[in-house]
């Protein structure tokens, strides 16, 4: 064999080992890194039947049907009659276990029955829900309707509010004086008298007040959603 050939071969053999994997497992068989393999957290879930019954206050019936949990939500179907056409919605609420209150919540609505022409109440039903932590004691939970609105539209004062709010004026000895006026071809309350000694700006937080487009609770209801 040559010199040259030699050389050659030798070349080719260096090449083959250099382009060969390194063997890091018993046998000479390459082994690919394994990747940990991601396990998802498993949330629990609860469901419970509410302990107390349908309530009544100011007029309103509310209810919650159920209340359940979804990993870190607690959610609550909660329907409550409507006492007029207005565009009532859950105002205020809230949800207590143990010594913790929460007062943010999100709520969506689910199903609206307008007021009947023959004046039928109408019955409106939202899904709130509330965020807990993941060690959070449910043995006993409350969940509570604090408020109803409806945030009155430019003609809901003169239909609706308009009657009530010179009442609980006139109730109160409060000598404003209202009235409703074509504004731009539109019936618009507006306050045509008032004492000397009030301004028109306080005039006006009295007038439109959220009081009067509020009704207050609180409707409660309890659940079991331990774990």
């Amino acid at each position: 064999m040559g010199t040259r050939t030699a050389i050659a071969l030798l070349a080719i053999v260096i090449v083959m080992l250099a382009c060969a994997p390194i063997s890091s497992a018993p046998g000479g068989v390459f082994a690919e890194p394994s990747a940990t393999p991601f396990i998802a957290e498993s949330y629990p879930t609860a469901e419970g039947a509410p302990l107390s019954s349908n309530q009544v206050v100011s007029g309103v019936e509310v209810r919650v049907d159920r209340a359940w949990l979804e990993g870190k939500q607690v959610y609550a179907d909660v329907c409550y009659t409507l006492p007029d056409s207005s565009d009532w919605t859950i105002w205020k609420a809230s949800l207590k276990y143990a010594d913790t209150v929460v007062q943010e919540y999100g709520a969506t609505l689910v199903s609206l029955q307008e007021v009947g022409a023959d004046g039928q109440p109408g019955l409106r039903c939202d899904k709130l829900e509330f965020y807990v932590p993941p060690d959070a004691e449910l043995t006993t939970v409350t969940i509570s309707v604090d408020a109803l609105a409806a945030y009155p539209r430019v003609e809901d004062y003169c239909t609706i509010y308009m009657p009530k709010i010179q009442q609980a004026l006139t109730e109160r000895g409060i000598a404003i004086t209202l009235a409703c006026n074509d504004v731009d071809g539109q019936a618009t309350m507006q306050i045509v008298a008032k004492p000397d000694t009030m301004s028109q700006e306080e005039a006006e937080q009295l007038v439109f007040s959220d009081e009067f487009f509020t009704i207050k609770g609180p409707w409660e209801f309890t659940f079991d959603l331990a774990r």
